[in-house]
């Protein structure tokens, strides 16, 4: 939960967010593994622990391997997808193709979504953040009326 500001150094490493951290630990055997993916819908990579990430993909598992719709989502979930550990310092190295997706430069924005958590250029997060209140108290209204 929450948002945190972080800086990205000039060897796209950045520091997950201690809070962020400490789920991560609880939620692995094996330290910090995380798997880092671009958003479908968002400039903003979606960090996902790996147990969680794996979830994910249950869905796939009674689908013939041979069909157009077990490659999609494969395709969807799979292709852009990138495992990574942290460092001792709690630092992850964020890659290329994820950092221009989500136009990424010197700092970052690590917003807290419940099971995982995105990565954003901190204006854009913060402007998404204000649209996601503005959706749901009008989907409150509009149930109210």
């Amino acid at each position: 939960m929450g948002t945190h500001m972080n800086k990205l150094d000039a060897k796209k490493r950045v520091s997950i967010p201690a809070q962020f951290r400490a789920v991560l630990r609880g939620d692995t055997d094996n330290g910090a593994a995380l798997v880092l993916r671009p958003s479908h819908h968002y400039p903003c990579i979606e960090g996902w622990p790996q147990t969680v990430f794996d979830r994910l993909a249950k869905p796939l598992d009674p689908l013939d391997l041979f069909r157009g719709e077990h490659d999609d989502m494969a395709a969807a979930l799979y292709a852009d997808a990138c495992p990574v550990e942290s460092d001792k310092e709690g630092r992850i190295v964020l890659p290329d193709n994820l950092v221009a997706h989500a136009a990424l430069t010197d700092m970052v924005g690590f917003f807290g979504y419940g099971q995982y958590f995105q990565i954003w250029e901190p204006e854009a997060g913060q402007r998404r953040v204000r649209e996601a209140r503005e959706i749901a108290r009008a989907r409150t209204a509009a149930r109210a009326s």
